[in-house]
């Protein structure tokens, strides 16, 4: 087992929070960070900005220059080794004659996969990794969950009353949370690849599902995605307004309007509702890594009984609404304490007067 020194942390912590700043810019593609160090001096650093751009070690490498040569580079996936958009990262780091790379963990991608360290191993450079792997898989979980299992990271949005209520018997929800919240739901808005909710929820809510952060931070606007069976809501709402792209996936058998400038597509259904294990591979397979659910008690239901969640981001307001009001899921057809769904409490925090928590499904 490989035993990395207290500098080795230190510059790979560095590198994570760099990998960071791309955030909301680099889908499809991961974020990564690099870090170029001789002992504990820093002499070049970068990060993947945006897809079809320099990747992180590119933008170290220039900054360092001659300094590189003899240098280790910390970066928090293992650099590529084959031509896409830009060039391969391993040559590069061969070129700059750096002496030792350090990576956070291997690239799952078919088309890296281990070439890159073999690559530079090749060229007698020093390869180790494994270094704060899991705070680097933690970074990149949408890609790697697209890569890895052929589909997306799934995560389901929610408000809810302190009662685990979502809206009034009526319908009524605006608003159950602060606007501490409903920023807050913005930056995860903002990281995702798709915004996801269904028909129910367009043609009663009408909402926007895009991203208004309030500031200058660069972004690229994810895609709405819209589950309608019948293309009921393909001539109106919001959701179509605006530059984010918006896709429609209905049934198979849906009748598809002449004329509507809008992207369709036909996914599989089964029992009269859609197959959501076939809906995410096909987002998979269009490059979605990160999905955000937001939509109403039925959706999201269904996506937890099927075993789909990988997350739960959940706002509780300090309000109560009531027995008659509206549940935060339908359908889970629990009958017995041994079929509860286990969830274990990841983060919380306090957002004005909300209490915002996320769950994952307990293993």
């Amino acid at each position: 087992m490989t035993t990395f020194s207290a500098v080795d942390h230190a510059m790979m912590a560095r590198a994570l929070r760099l990998a960071e700043r791309g955030r909301y810019t680099t889908r499809p593609n991961p974020v990564v960070g690099c870090v170029l160090a001789r002992g504990d001096d820093v002499v070049g650093e970068g990060f993947h900005q945006r897809a079809g751009g320099p990747h992180a070690e590119v933008f170290a490498l220039r900054e360092a220059g001659e300094r590189a040569v003899g240098a280790t580079a910390y970066v928090t996936l293992e650099p590529c080794a084959h031509t896409g958009r830009t060039g391969p990262c391993a040559d590069a780091l061969i070129e700059a004659r750096v002496a030792r790379v350090v990576a956070a963990m291997r690239d799952p991608f078919p088309k890296v996969d281990g070439a890159g360290f073999e690559a530079l191993r090749a060229a007698g450079i020093a390869v180790e990794s494994g270094l704060m792997e899991a705070q680097a898989r933690e970074l990149n979980r949408g890609f790697l969950s697209r890569v890895e299992r052929g589909r997306p990271w799934l995560r389901v949005k929610l408000a809810s009353s302190l009662d685990g209520r979502t809206a009034l018997a009526n319908g009524e929800s605006k608003w159950i949370s602060g606007p501490a919240s409903r920023m807050d739901v913005q930056r995860w808005r903002a990281r995702s690849d798709a915004l996801l909710t269904g028909a129910g929820t367009v043609l009663a809510d009408d909402p926007h599902l895009t991203v208004r952060l309030g500031d200058d931070t660069d972004f690229e606007p994810p895609l709405r995605l819209v589950l309608d069976p019948g293309l009921a809501t393909i001539h109106r709402g919001h959701v179509r307004e605006g530059d984010a792209p918006t896709l429609y996936l209905h049934a198979p058998d849906a009748r598809v309007p002449r004329g509507v400038d809008a992207q369709m597509a036909s996914a599989p259904v089964a029992g009269g509702r859609f197959d959501l294990p076939a809906v995410l591979r096909l987002l998979a397979e269009r490059g979605v890594g990160e999905v955000q659910v937001e939509a109403g008690a039925t959706l999201a239901g269904a996506f937890i009984a099927a075993g789909l969640v990988d997350e739960l981001l959940l706002y509780i307001a300090p309000v109560l609404l009531g027995a008659e009001a509206r549940p935060l899921f339908d359908g889970l057809g629990i009958a017995d304490m041994a079929a509860r769904h286990r969830l274990e409490i990841v983060e919380t925090r306090r957002l004005g007067d909300d209490l915002r928590v996320l769950l994952r499904p307990r293993t």
